[in-house]
């Protein structure tokens, strides 16, 4: 398939989006100019070539010690090592490193390894929550996956572990336990798992290379910024940085931030709270309305109430309502009804697509609900609300609109989160019209038509649908 010669469409609606995010969180993150952060920006501004998957997997096979980049907030950043080492353990013994765990706690991992405690009591006494602070789930399928497929885990880190000035003496300890894995266990595969940062080359890579200097090591990098914007041109899912640096994609910045900034508010909380999803599900609408020109701040004569940013979804976390129970039978009942309404209000199709991706749009309700937040399925359903309220909350309930609107759907999850490439499982519809838009095939005039076709009559129905059609 050609590549688009006007990236600019593909991007406004993300950038628009990102931007919102960058701004919400720049004034909580006072580090950004440090020397040692600087240099893990500036060491990533170019890559030489696309790796197709059968040469990252060489190059990952032929390592010793895999030097896998956090972004610590990302889920998917834990989720992938899991995936690798899952993948190294087919072929080879493997060790898991981790920073996220202090050295001086390596007995309480021991006791976990050998299933003397449970999952709640390595939680506490690790001070997972209190001392680092990220999502404890992704992490935890990590240390699950390392016990069913590894041959042990090494906590790397060291205190103290806030203070800049002495980020430097982090990445000698952490080389030295490395090291000594590497000799505890000289056949295995050592996954280590450290902050993105710790990753420019002369930082962690070149510690470790004095301290082994015949171990074969290779720097995997995910989802750098500077690499991102070329890579989804090229439709690259990893790239060559250089000959013992790769990159691979696998979330957009616009997940990366949020991801981020869901943690700044959690931690603003005191950790205690269900993070507030709302404004991360408003920034997409608002994103993808700025993207094909719908404004959502203007009077529309379609819509009741005037303002389509007056019809914006209830945004409810699932989590917020565990533990309620009914009125009558003792214990607290605020949000009853509406936990009620969560659990057995919805349609099967429904349900089905909230446990698959994680959040649902549900139209009856106009309610918006997140189990999980993942960013390109609440892009998603994003789409799904805005489609809605651009036709008037109004439209035929058939399969046939369900199929114009999964193909909306798919293409707004694509315009705020564009892919590395494609997966091939994806809305054939949505990705014909997805092209379309970022190659100048269809206007921006014609595109809002598509979303403000009420469907109230099967001939508006048939008519979208052949306008849809005609692109593929």
């Amino acid at each position: 398939m050609a590549k688009s010669r006007n990236p600019g469409r593909r991007w406004a609606a993300h950038m628009h989006a990102l931007k919102a995010v960058r701004r919400e969180i720049q004034p909580s993150d006072s580090a950004r100019g440090r020397k040692y952060l600087r240099e893990f920006t500036q060491a990533f501004r170019a890559y030489e070539a696309v790796l197709a998957r059968e040469e990252l997997d060489e190059r990952i096979e032929a390592a010793d010690i895999l030097l896998v980049g956090d972004y610590h907030a990302l889920p998917q950043s834990s989720r992938f090592a899991a995936t690798l080492l899952r993948r190294l353990a087919a072929t080879r013994p493997v060790m898991l490193g981790l920073e996220a765990v202090l050295s001086r706690d390596q007995a309480i991992l021991d006791s976990w390894w050998r299933r003397e405690i449970q999952e709640e009591e390595l939680r506490a006494r690790l001070r997972f929550d209190r001392d680092w602070g990220y999502e404890w789930t992704p992490f935890y399928e990590l240390l699950m996956a390392a016990r069913e497929q590894g041959e042990g885990i090494s906590g790397l880190d060291s205190m103290p572990r806030n203070d800049l000035r002495r980020i430097r003496s982090r990445d000698r300890h952490a080389a030295l336990k490395i090291s000594e894995m590497r000799a505890e266990h000289p056949r295995a595969a050592i996954v280590v798992l450290f902050g993105e940062s710790h990753l420019a080359p002369q930082h962690l890579p070149a510690t470790l290379r004095r301290v082994l200097p015949q171990a074969r090591v290779l720097t995997i990098l995910q989802n750098v910024d500077a690499l991102y914007w070329r890579a989804v041109i090229e439709q690259a899912s990893a790239v060559s940085v250089s000959r013992d640096t790769v990159c691979v994609f696998n979330s957009s910045p616009l997940e990366k931030y949020e991801s981020y900034r869901l943690c700044l508010e959690r931690w603003g909380a005191g950790g205690d709270d269900v993070p507030d999803f709302a404004p991360a599900v408003y920034n997409l609408i608002f994103s993808l309305a700025r993207g094909i020109g719908v404004r959502l701040d203007l009077p529309s004569r379609a819509t009741k109430p005037r303002y389509l940013a007056d019809l914006f979804p209830e945004v409810i976390a699932l989590a917020e309502f565990e533990g309620f129970s009914e009125p009558g039978l003792g214990g607290p009942t605020r949000g009853f009804s509406a936990r009620k309404r969560l659990s057995s209000g919805l349609g099967k199709t429904l349900a089905e697509r909230l446990e698959r991706q994680g959040c649902i749009y549900d139209p009856a309700t106009n309610m918006f609900l997140i189990g999980e937040f993942r960013i390109a399925a609440a892009a998603a359903e994003a789409t799904r609300f805005l489609a809605r309220a651009c036709r008037g909350m109004s439209a035929l309930e058939s399969s046939v609109t369900t199929k114009i609107d999964d193909a909306l759907a798919y293409f707004g999850s694509r315009l705020l989160c564009p892919e590395a490439r494609e997966e091939g499982s994806g809305n054939v519809a949505g990705e014909a019209l997805y092209r379309a838009y970022v190659e100048r095939r269809i206007t921006k005039n014609r595109l809002r038509k598509i979303f403000s076709t009420r469907l109230e009559n099967r001939e508006e129905v048939r008519r979208t649908l052949a306008t849809i059609a005609r692109l593929c």
